[in-house]
């Protein structure tokens, strides 16, 4: 089978299109035909061996994707040869034609979404899920601020706000990235690109502030969502990129709060909490991942590049 293999750590050249064998399945494994393979921002940080996690090498990058079941091993009830899934996780990586996952890793694919769609669930809705309802403890009577709401996180982020009931207020930083944002439910949106954003925010509040913030690039916006929030007010980190100066007293004067996660710290109770919330929703059309571009596994380090460009529409997505 085709795969992505990384054999040193360094930058996107280092993602290399190979023939490699198909992996066998064991005992509590399921052998998945992948059609499907997210690119997610933290993949591009493993890649340069510098994220917490770091793979021996050499490895196939990739924890997000969506296929059939191929073949399953001893002991596998939870699914069958030829039922549509998504993994949350996979033991050899989703960066390939074939990968092994736990029994665990793999949760059923409704039919209404798209393979593509699925690859685009676990880290963006998950993520979401986690901030939204476990760290935010958020209540529909709320606003919230997802700031960079055009990418699959932030996407994730304003249908399911929406969906909660909260007043969803969005920035993106092209018209293209604000008419998606409008689209998704978001009740008003934002262009962080320009000066003067965040006082459109805060008249937008009547002054109030806003209840939540998801964050994205908290390097570049910490200081200023402080700011932003309502008395309680919390601002989530959800990504960083590098170090940021705060004042504390923003938060003092709010009886404010910085709170932070990482998805891979989650407990499993949580886990199986995220994944009964994201599978009702898929089924329900509340949540329709979006997918920003389809992109062959060759091009593996192109779609590492744009990831991280300013302005992401939705997901991008590997097609093996």
């Amino acid at each position: 089978m085709k795969a992505i293999l990384v054999r040193q750590f360094g930058g996107p050249e280092v993602l290399k299109l190979e023939e490699v064998p198909t992996p066998k399945h064991g005992a509590g494994q399921v052998l998945v035909r992948i059609y499907a393979a997210g690119v997610n921002p933290y993949d591009t940080y493993m890649r340069t061996g510098t994220y917490a996690q770091k793979p021996p090498l050499p490895y196939t990058p990739g924890s997000d994707g969506a296929g059939v079941v191929e073949a399953v091993g001893e002991g596998v009830t939870k699914v069958k040869k030829g039922d549509r899934l998504y993994t949350a996780k996979t033991v050899t990586g989703a960066y390939a034609e074939y990968a092994l996952a736990l029994e665990e890793q793999v949760h059923p694919l409704p039919a209404k979404i798209s393979f593509s769609q699925g690859a685009g669930v676990w880290v963006p809705y998950g993520t979401a899920y986690h901030a939204l309802f476990h760290s935010a403890k958020a209540h529909a009577s709320e606003t919230v601020l997802v700031h960079g709401a055009s990418g699959g996180v932030g996407s994730a982020s304003v249908q399911m706000a929406r969906a909660m009931g909260l007043t969803v207020l969005g920035t993106a930083g092209t018209t293209k990235g604000l008419d998606l944002v409008k689209h998704e439910g978001a009740h008003q949106v934002f262009d962080h690109s320009k000066a003067g954003y965040q006082e459109e925010i805060m008249k937008a509040t009547g002054g109030r502030g806003v209840d939540i913030i998801l964050e994205m690039l908290a390097n570049v916006n910490l200081a200023h969502d402080l700011k932003l929030l309502a008395i309680r007010g919390r601002v989530i980190v959800i990504g960083n990129r590098g170090e940021v100066t705060i004042n504390a007293r923003e938060l003092m004067a709010r009886r404010g709060s910085i709170r932070a996660f990482t998805l891979w710290g989650i407990t499993p109770a949580e886990e199986a909490d995220i994944h009964a919330g994201l599978i009702a929703g898929l089924e329900n059309g509340t949540l329709r991942p979006v997918v920003g571009k389809e992109l062959p596994l060759a091009e593996a380090a192109r779609a590492h590049r744009e990831t991280l460009e300013p302005g992401a529409l939705g997901k991008i997505v590997l097609i093996p």
